[in-house]
């Protein structure tokens, strides 16, 4: 049965290096608490430094059995006070190739690809997700989309750093507005884990993990008080959700001020790799700035835990309609029992199934990416035999700037002169009586 835990930790834990080497996200320091801001009349000067106190509070939160068995093996030292505290997660996280062999039987080319880690991408596990991690198996799911193989240094034919040619729609330092009425507001660098097909592995990690300068941020949100145009404002990175509240709601609340922005999507894997993060306090906040969405990015079954079902709840409580966005993955979930396993999972915790994409062609991702036939095969294998709710829509973000380009199964067969030819989801026949519009006998209202 999963543990619970509430308490109150007094301790300060040690500051961490400067910035090229912290382990903490961006924001105050560990063992503060953050500051609550007045709401403003006109968008104030807020003073991001940390504040000191002596109380941090960690909130009660469930701890499955598999993720105790791993705190008592592997970090003894740990209560499960320490193991709820998101921060003490990011400061132990799984960062090198000692700490790797200390808890995986680690393959020659896992080993070899870690020791000749090279580029921007960093390595980065957090002990709650390394619980999820098949200690012996390779081949597992959600371990080879964290640990590195050579495969990551392998560039292919049509790959590149930056396929979406976001770099060349950006009007400001960290912000890419590509579709008309919305933007992308990049407002971190750091996430607590590191999915090796990451769409901008060229950026994460790549000047140290840290936020976005608040100068830089700043311009951004200027950029969108100036552009009417711009209703729709999505926040990602890096990992959003991986600032500390008080940066957080900084922005949250300058974009708020905005008349025209109506809109707010936060982009997160917090939930999923660092359920900790979800704090009552962070849910309290969210629920501040509606309307506001969330996409979260879930991969495999295995990551529904009793930790991320409570935190989507927490979430989910807090009104936010949470969505789920998925990276097709090449032996990894393109599977029609896996990826089922997923939907059905994710509606239990009331995160709607949105987009499946094809993985982007990103330098050294050709060991990821799967046919686009095997993408379809999927979503004909759910319509029809789940509810619509459990089917995402499978999109292509199309290289250099193109956007979403949807995909689905060809339902229409043909036509027979009036009638449509149509095939169903159990591969039966129908026609549907579809005169062409200058055909007479097609008869109005």
């Amino acid at each position: 049965m999963p543990r619970v835990l509430s308490v109150v930790d007094r301790s300060v834990p040690d500051s961490i290096a400067g910035p090229a080497d912290s382990e903490e996200p961006p924001g105050p320091t560990a063992g503060v608490t953050n500051a609550v801001i007045s709401p403003p009349i006109t968008p104030p000067a807020v003073n991001l430094s940390a504040v000191p106190t002596s109380k941090h509070t960690v909130p009660r939160l469930t701890v499955s059995a598999r993720s105790d068995a791993f705190r008592r093996q592997f970090y003894p030292q740990a209560g499960l006070r320490d193991w709820n505290d998101w921060r003490w997660q990011n400061r132990h996280r799984v960062r090198s190739l000692p700490d790797l062999d200390r808890m995986f039987r680690l393959t020659d080319d896992e080993r070899q690809a870690i020791e000749a880690r090279h580029g921007a991408l960093p390595l980065g596990i957090t002990p709650y997700y390394a619980s999820l991690i098949d200690a012996e198996n390779p081949a597992q799911g959600l371990r080879r989309t964290v640990i590195p193989v050579s495969g990551e240094y392998l560039k292919s034919r049509g790959e590149s750093d930056d396929p979406l040619g976001e770099d060349s729609s950006s009007p400001v330092p960290g912000l890419v507005h590509r579709y008309p009425d919305r933007v992308l507001l990049l407002v971190t660098n750091f996430c607590s884990v590191y999915c090796r097909y990451c769409t901008r592995a060229r950026m994460v990690g790549s000047v140290g993990e840290r936020s976005i300068r608040k100068h830089d941020l700043e311009k951004a949100i200027d950029y969108i008080a100036a552009t009417p145009v711009v209703r729709d404002v999505l926040l990602s990175g890096g990992d959003p959700l991986s600032l500390d509240d008080e940066r957080l709601e900084w922005i949250l609340k300058r974009l708020r001020q905005i008349p025209h922005v109506e809109f707010i999507r936060i982009g997160s894997k917090q939930p999923i790799v660092q359920p900790q993060r979800i704090t009552p306090a962070l849910a309290r906040i969210l629920k501040r700035y509606h309307p506001l969405w969330m996409s979260l990015h879930f991969t495999h079954p295995d990551e529904l835990t009793p930790e991320v079902a409570e935190a989507c709840a927490r979430l989910a409580d807090a009104g936010i309609p949470l969505g789920s966005q998925t990276v097709l993955l090449k032996g990894i979930n393109d599977n029609l029992a896996t990826m089922r396993a997923l939907v059905h999972g994710l509606l239990r915790i009331r995160v709607r199934p949105y987009y499946l994409y094809q993985c982007d062609p990103i330098s050294g991702s050709s060991h990821f990416r799967t046919p686009v036939a095997k993408g379809l095969e999927i979503i004909r294998g759910l319509r029809g035999h789940t509810t619509g709710y459990a089917i995402p829509t499978y999109v292509i973000d199309a290289p250099e700037g193109g956007g979403k380009i949807p995909l689905a199964p060809d339902y229409v067969v043909g036509r027979d002169g009036d009638d449509l030819l149509l095939s169903n989801y159990a591969n039966g026949s129908y026609r549907y009586p579809a005169p062409r519009p200058e055909s007479p006998g097609c008869e109005s209202a």
